[in-house]
């Protein structure tokens, strides 16, 4: 377990993803069930396939597939889709967890699905309810992932019942 990752989340899933597609396939089942208020947090070190979950995620929203690049530089990337928007926040940057109110992240929290890379960076500002998405490396330099599935409310075994089917 990450040790960033907060005590107060229960594991609802751990599951071995053999490549790629796979981590994408479970992006998008997750992304389907999202509603506005949602806050997903991805957890793991650099290379371990955030971004990637995270684009897939968005994509799967987008009446087209657009891109969907990392907003490593700017912090926040907004996506519009044809029910709530989608606020990607890759906050590997944030030298200060005030900052993120300047990102609006208030405003995401309320009216969106948010989805945020680097999570810890969040301090005092990460909210309780959320869905923990903790991503590693099997083995160095393969493609194959473990992903953890972990909640702070019971109200997402709900939603993500059947996930690893």
């Amino acid at each position: 377990m990450n040790e960033n990752l907060d005590d107060a989340t229960r594991p609802l899933y751990s599951l071995t993803l053999e490549d790629e597609a796979e981590t994408k396939h479970i992006a998008e089942r997750i992304g389907n069930v999202l509603v506005a208020g949602d806050v997903v947090c991805l957890w793991g070190d650099l290379g371990a396939g955030k971004s990637t979950f995270a684009r897939a995620l968005i994509q799967s929203r987008q009446k087209q597939a657009g891109q969907a690049p990392s907003p490593t530089f700017t912090l926040v990337q907004t996506y519009e889709t044809d029910r709530e928007d989608i606020y990607h926040y890759d906050l590997y940057r944030l030298e200060d967890e005030n900052e993120v109110l300047e990102l609006g992240i208030d405003e995401a929290f309320s009216e969106g699905i948010s989805l945020i890379e680097w999570p810890d960076r969040l301090g005092s500002y990460l909210p309780w309810d959320r869905l923990d998405i903790l991503l590693t490396h099997v083995e160095q330099g393969g493609d194959i992932r473990q992903i953890e599935i972990h909640t702070t409310h019971a109200r997402w075994a709900d939603k993500l019942v059947g996930l690893a089917d």
